[in-house]
């Protein structure tokens, strides 16, 4: 499939590693131009120039996406965008019982709120010029919500209504909106995750295998997925190929969530 999206510009959120990185490499290969977005001005010009050294058409936007300055701060810079990803997301291991209610607003600002108000931002644009895409990072705890960290799955649980919800709203317009279901995924965050769980002595192949094998059994691929896999499925969503896909939460879990649908 020749997937084609110049002329279509792009931003994904927390963009200057993992899932999100991969999903701007991804985009860039396509032929859109993506801009890349992160806290941290140095960590945004690296990943940019290592994009831009891949030949993508790249820009970069420092700016705190979690609070209305910093969204103001990357609409001065990018006031309209073709296609949205709110990638950005944080997660951590905490017993049930000791979640606080600061934890609990913080996974809700972060996780939910943030891509809401980029929503609110983006999609009038789009809804004007009769196209666009918008989508949304989930998570395989979404569904199947983790005992270490049941902030983090109902905040993504909430996501998945978000993006069913925003879909009604722009129906019939050319823009479409989905959730992608990202299973248990081969990260730098998630190795710290990992060894969270697992013996931190332990060679990574090895924590691996025992985190799949103790916390996420119910995958059928019986590995952590790459980003690239992940970044694939955002593409093609990206693209005028699924322009019959919209409202939906889509699965790149390595058969992780037991259950025929969505």
């Amino acid at each position: 499939m020749n997937i084609d999206l110049g002329g279509r510009t792009a931003l994904v959120t927390g963009s200057t590693q993992g899932i999100g990185l991969a999903i701007a490499a991804g985009l860039a290969r396509a032929g859109a131009r993506v801009a890349v977005n992160g806290r941290t001005p140095d960590r945004v010009e690296s990943a940019v120039a290592e994009l831009r050294a891949a030949g993508g058409d790249v820009l970069g936007v420092s700016a705190d996406v979690t609070t209305d300055a910093g969204v103001d701060r990357l609409l001065a810079e990018l006031p309209a965008v073709d296609i949205l990803v709110n990638n950005l997301g944080i997660f951590e291991a905490v017993p049930a019982r000791e979640i606080t209610d600061t934890q609990w607003r913080t996974y809700f600002e972060v996780n939910v709120l943030t891509s809401a108000r980029l929503l609110r931002a983006y999609l009038p644009g789009m809804v004007d010029r009769g196209w666009g895409r918008a989508l949304q990072i989930a998570s395989d705890s979404a569904i199947v919500i983790p005992e270490e960290m049941i902030h983090y799955g109902v905040s993504k649980t909430a996501l998945l209504a978000l993006s069913r919800g925003f879909a009604k709203d722009v129906a019939g317009t050319g823009v479409t909106v989905n959730s992608v279901i990202a299973g248990p995924t081969h990260t730098a965050g998630v190795e710290d995750f990992v060894y969270q769980l697992v013996d931190p002595a332990l060679p990574w192949d090895l924590a691996q295998r025992e985190f799949m094998r103790a916390h996420r059994p119910q995958s059928l691929i019986q590995r952590l997925i790459e980003p690239d896999e992940i970044a694939n499925m955002v593409v093609y969503l990206s693209s005028p190929f699924a322009s019959a896909t919209t409202g939906g939460a889509l699965r790149v879990d390595g058969g992780y969530v037991d259950s025929i649908l969505p």
